[in-house]
């Protein structure tokens, strides 16, 4: 039987720093791994989540140059928790400045869940500056995947947890429930704000894994939470400012790119059509669904995808 492959052992960063981006934000970085090795930069999920020590070791240290950085508001970047001029475009800039700084022409783009939906924007937008494409837990904000989640859809898989994730909302704001969660994450009554921010990230960390993982627990954290769930809800009103079928639909732009996409058959958050879709409109990419797993990149199965895909574009071990 064939070994899952697991993480590379835990490293640090050989350089971080704050990347001033304009617009009163600067967004933390860090450079790990072999400096001059293969580029590589790793976009993290939310939007507002945050890059972690265990997405370092996703990537074979001798291997890659890998460059992490936490997205603006979220995370040690700055300031915190902010809306203002944070859109996925913004986003797509700042990569452009961070690939400047690296000093690379081009590099392997590495994003799961919204990290998947900003690699598919900015690989779109910037093809020539892409390498190869590595997706996991395929999201492109469609109306149709927002409506699943937050709507009417995963409520019906989990309706404990679906019931304390909308406790703050009142029975007749739920027809609109995203909306309803801006209105109090936006506003000026502080308890409400950290308690609709709670409820929203909670629901999320709750629902990620096929079972329940203790290592979720800090989607609970206040600090965590409250960039969260603000920056996550202001992206999904405004659709990620992204017409709704227009990341699907631009993947003929891909063509060309060598491409790996890592599906969770049981994924609640950003459920398999997605992906289905995406491997339809851009058959060149290597299509891989796990079938005993939900959306976290710490499934097993998808775990060892991941991997065996980053140690092959690499030119190391067997895919």
């Amino acid at each position: 039987m064939t070994r899952l492959r697991t993480l590379y052992p835990p490293i640090e960063p050989y350089e971080t720093g704050m990347l001033d981006v304009g617009d009163g934000h600067r967004i933390y970085y860090e450079r790990c791994g072999t400096p001059g090795a293969k580029p590589a930069v790793f976009l993290h999920g939310g939007p507002g989540g945050t890059i972690s020590p265990k997405h370092r070791s996703l990537f074979n240290p001798q291997a890659y140059d890998m460059l992490l950085f936490d997205q603006r508001g979220c995370g040690k970047s700055t300031p915190h928790a902010n809306l203002e001029a944070n859109t996925t475009w913004h986003l797509v800039a700042d990569i452009e400045r961070l690939r400047a700084l690296a000093g690379v022409e081009t590099w392997l783009v590495f994003g799961g869940s919204w990290g998947s939906a900003l690699a598919l924007a900015y690989a779109e937008a910037h093809p020539e500056h892409v390498s190869e494409l590595i997706l996991r837990g395929i999201f492109t904000v469609r109306q149709s995947e927002l409506d699943w989640y937050y709507q009417f859809g995963a409520s019906e898989v989990h309706p404990d947890k679906w019931e304390d994730f909308v406790a703050p909302i009142p029975p007749e704001e739920r027809d609109n429930i995203a909306a309803a969660f801006r209105k109090r994450l936006t506003g000026d009554d502080e308890a409400a704000r950290l308690e609709a921010a709670k409820a929203w990230s909670l629901w999320e960390g709750r629902t990620i894994t096929l079972l329940p993982d203790p290592e979720n627990d800090h989607f609970g954290d206040p600090h965590f939470a409250l960039a969260f769930a603000r920056i996550e809800n202001h992206y999904f009103v405004h659709k990620g400012w992204l017409k709704d079928d227009q990341l699907i639909r631009d993947a003929t732009k891909l063509h060309g790119i060598p491409g790996t996409i890592v599906q969770g058959r049981y994924d609640m958050a950003c459920p398999v059509r997605t992906a289905w879709d995406l491997h339809k409109a851009w058959p060149q990419a290597t299509f891989h669904l796990i079938e005993d797993a939900g959306h976290a990149f710490s499934e097993p199965g998808i775990l060892d995808r991941l991997i065996r895909a980053t140690d092959q574009y690499a030119g190391v071990g067997i895919a």
